[in-house]
């Protein structure tokens, strides 16, 4: 059997392919796999980590900005969207794959219009509350479209293919042991850790929070911070920390550019602080991690404050929306959550229970359903 999987731009749209690709390894070894990304983005190099070929096509974009530069960048687009239809058709006719998968990101589009027309069964996933641009483009030729929320089935016309599914995690966010985790990261069983992620490219406003939360942590030292800036912002924010804070690694301040080993870190961790993409929520509900959530508000429809707002009904995370909050505030927040075990415990069992545990089985057996 032969899986082509498209995805790209941010760890949300490519951790769910490569953790669907791992099972679909595990339930036939001899399957061969291969992915479709766009050309420099973050899909070619964390894919090819996990042992997987990735090949790419000249792909961008919409921009939402109105400038001159914005209708310019929007009319490359235009251009750079049939010359990798036409790129992603040669990719597909020579892999030959038996069922196309896109798991979010702008590069579907030509990936899965190709195989379309080509003849080849074509399943998207669409992971947030309400569908993106991509999604909604392919909801009319996708043989089957597959939901991270129960209620985003609503979202789509009659007659679409809609099947929820839940959000697939990797096997390694389901298998690490916390007290192990903690261990391999040098951390006291008995201190807390708090992790800081904003997305998997970072956050210009939330660098900016941490120029200052970052010091305070390490002054007050009441637990120990892993902070991922984002390649993009963290020579900046080394350079101030490095002003503010030079010896916060000493006092437990961890500022990295990624996190690579993002699934240990989250086990180990006793509080995660991040933005609400559906893949990062998916990924706390399967580790029953609580979290103090900030929303990202670029983003379409606002999807993030939505998807935040089902798992704090919920009781799993507290929502804190930009410019609510200071630095001050958000580390006296950070303080009060992690002081009180009861209801820390509480809000990781909450998460558990949001959980889709079969997500990875229910969307391979749609996956060979096509095949068969």
């Amino acid at each position: 059997m032969k899986f082509l999987f498209s995805c790209g731009g941010t760890a949300g749209h490519i951790n769910p392919a490569i953790g669907v690709a791992g099972r679909l390894k595990q339930l036939d070894p001899e399957c061969q796999i291969l992915f479709i990304g766009a050309e420099n983005m973050m899909e070619t190099s964390l894919v090819p980590r996990e042992g997987y070929e990735i090949k790419t096509v000249k792909i961008s974009n919409l921009s939402r900005s109105l400038s001159i530069k914005g209708i310019k960048h929007n009319i490359a687009t235009v251009k750079n969207v049939f010359g990798s239809i036409s790129q992603a058709k040669k990719i597909v006719r020579d892999f030959a794959p038996d069922v196309v998968i896109g798991t979010g990101g702008y590069v579907c589009y030509p990936v899965l219009k190709a195989a379309h027309s080509l003849k080849i069964p074509t399943i998207v996933h669409e992971s947030n509350a309400v569908p993106g641009l991509t999604t909604k483009m392919l909801a009319g030729i996708a043989d089957c479209i597959m939901v991270g929320f129960e209620k985003a089935k609503e979202n789509y016309k009659s007659g679409c293919n809609v099947v929820y599914t839940g959000t697939p995690v990797r096997n390694d966010f389901l298998n690490y042991d916390k007290a192990k985790a903690k261990a391999e990261l040098g951390i006291p069983a008995d201190k807390k850790l708090v992790v800081s992620v904003w997305g998997s490219l970072g956050s210009g406003h939330m660098n900016t929070i941490m120029e200052s939360f970052a010091p305070i942590a390490a002054e007050r030292g009441e637990f120990i911070l892993i902070h991922s800036a984002g390649k993009g912002y963290y020579p900046k924010l080394e350079k101030i920390l490095d002003e503010r804070c030079p010896n916060r690694l000493d006092l437990g301040v961890d500022v990295r550019p990624y996190i690579y080993d993002m699934s240990r870190v989250m086990a180990a961790a006793d509080l995660i602080m991040c933005r609400s993409g559906a893949s990062t929520l998916a990924e706390l509900a399967a580790m029953g991690k609580p979290a103090l959530l900030v929303p990202s508000p670029n983003v379409t429809n606002n999807h993030q404050e939505k998807n935040a707002r089902v798992l704090e009904e919920l009781g799993g995370a507290r929502v804190r929306l930009e410019g609510e909050f200071s630095p001050e505030s958000l580390y006296d927040d950070i303080c009060s959550m992690i002081s009180d075990t009861d209801s820390l415990e509480a809000m990781g069992l909450a998460m558990s229970n949001a959980a889709a545990s079969d997500s990875l089985e229910k969307i391979s057996d749609i996956i060979l359903g096509y095949v068969k």
